[in-house]
This record gives structure tokens, sequence and C-alpha cells, in this order.
């Protein structure tokens, strides 16, 4: 008789064994919730992998007003173009709406038809697309990894109790949430901040706050908070009290109104920042 654990026989067994870890006591759950250094180190990877088995699909899926998808009837070239701005390899196919998706097709097949020669057909995507799972948004992540590695589809749309689409979510996403954010070499390097114009900046969650302010000029201490801030992000949680939400404006003390625009239900991603106006000069005396 094995003297391994029984629970390894399930989906996060399998887990841990795809990435190398033994079972082990978690560590406590605050501490996978801090913003960690994604080096690779296996202690920050176990952290990641406790937090993996307890989310559901609709904690890190991508909302429906962020799917990037094509209309079934969508040409040839309008689909090159289609695929060269949104820079994925996966798109879902639909006829109507996102509401009644056929599949998704894959930029490699594609590629291939068009290696074929000849005349392309009229409308490729009705014999391109490819199968796409549905799932509901309770699904939990492992649970969805083993069907996708079990059907080998990579591209899951979710699915509400009416048929409706609530948003999408892929292999690779699964793989962020245990590693950290994945760039390939089509990823272009974006900029911790910028300004976008004289007041209103954008950044990237994790910048330094004394990088920001020394290039800004704004103060954006918490001297009223009992807290270790290092990070824009930080500052948002501890003015919000809570993980914002995308959409949500907060207003520091000293005026600068900051912005969530990208976010998920475990961490804020990038900000919007508009500086206070600056005080009126003093008139100067004749």
């Amino acid at each position: 008789m094995s003297d391994s654990d029984p629970s390894d026989a399930g989906p996060s067994g399998r887990l841990r064994s795809l990435f190398g870890f033994r079972k082990k006591t978690p560590e406590p759950a605050t501490a996978a919730s801090r913003d960690l250094d994604p080096a690779g180190a296996p202690q920050v990877m176990r952290l990641r992998l406790a937090e993996f088995e307890e989310l559901r699909v609709d904690d890190v899926m991508v909302p429906r007003a962020d799917i990037k998808a094509v209309e079934a009837g969508t040409g040839i070239q309008e689909l090159l173009e289609f695929f060269a701005e949104v820079t994925h390899s996966r798109l879902p196919v639909f006829r109507e709406s996102l509401d009644d998706p056929i599949g998704f097709v894959h930029i490699k097949d594609l590629v291939t038809e068009l290696a074929k020669g000849g005349t392309p057909p009229r409308r490729p995507l009705e014999s391109l697309h490819r199968e796409v799972l549905y799932v509901p948004p309770s699904m939990k992540l492992t649970d969805l990894l083993v069907k996708m590695q079990a059907t080998r589809i990579h591209l899951a749309l979710v699915v509400d109790e009416y048929g409706g689409t609530d948003g999408l979510i892929t292999l690779e996403d699964l793989v962020e949430v245990i590693v950290g954010d994945i760039e390939d070499e089509h990823d272009d390097e974006e900029a911790m901040f910028v300004r976008r114009s004289a007041r209103v900046w954008e950044a990237d969650a994790r910048t330094e706050i004394e990088d920001f302010q020394e290039e800004a000029g704004v103060d954006l201490s918490l001297d009223d908070l009992d807290a270790d801030i290092d990070t824009l992000g930080g500052v948002a949680f501890a003015l919000a009290g809570k993980v914002p939400v995308r959409g949500e404006v907060l207003r520091h003390p000293g005026g600068t109104e900051i912005e969530i625009v990208d976010a998920d239900s475990r961490r804020v991603r990038r900000l919007r920042l508009r500086l206070p106006e600056p005080p009126p000069q003093p008139a100067a005396e004749e």
C-alpha cells in the first residue's frame, strides 16, 4: 500500500506535481496577498499555488467588455489586420453577438490557409474556427486546468445561467496566476509611468512612490495611516481600505485623484492619476 497522501490524486495534487512541489502546510493567506517579487523563488510559487487552489474562474477571467472577438463573416484581409492590431494568437468567433459564439480562430490556422495559395474563401471563419470550452464562472481554476489538459482546448468562454457570455479565460491566464505575468517577444515594454497631459499620468501599480513623486512633483504620502507603503498600488489599497475595482476613483488628501484603470479581484495593475490644480500665483506688485 502506498503511503502517499490520497489528496495528491486530485486536481490540486496534479497541479503541485506539475510545478514540482510536494504538498506542505500552506503559509498564512495574508502572505499570498502581498505584492511579492515574481522572480521564480520557490516560496513565492508555493504561495501563489496555494492561492490558485482557492480561486474561481470569475476571479481571473477577462470580462466581457474587454474581450477581443471577430464576427463569423469577417474576410481574410480584415482578419489579418485585426490579429495584428490586438496581438493575440486566438480570437473568439461569433455570429451576431458574443452571446452567439461558434468557437475560436488560431492565427496559425489562418497562416496555413494562406500558404495553400489560390483564392481564399470569402468567409474563412466558417471552416477555420476551432471548438471552444464553455464554463461557469463558479468553476475552480484547478478543475478548469485539468479540463484544458484533457481536451487540449486552451480557450474557454465563461457563460452565465442564461447562456450569455460573461468573460473569457485562457491557459496562459491560469499559468500567470502561479508564475506571474508572462511577456513574450511580441509584448511591448511599457514604461512604469507616462505623462498623458499637463496634469494626467498613467502608471503601473508597482511604481515606487518616490520615483513618481520625483518626476511628477506631487506628494502622495499618507502620514495618517499606520502602514508601510512603497508603491502607487499600495496607496490605492490604503485609500480604498480594500481591493479597489476597475473604474473606481479615489481621492488622496493632497488632492490627487487616482482612478483604477486595470484590476482584478486580487490586485491592481494600472492607475490613472489626475494631479490637483497648481495654486494660483500671487499677482505681481506694480
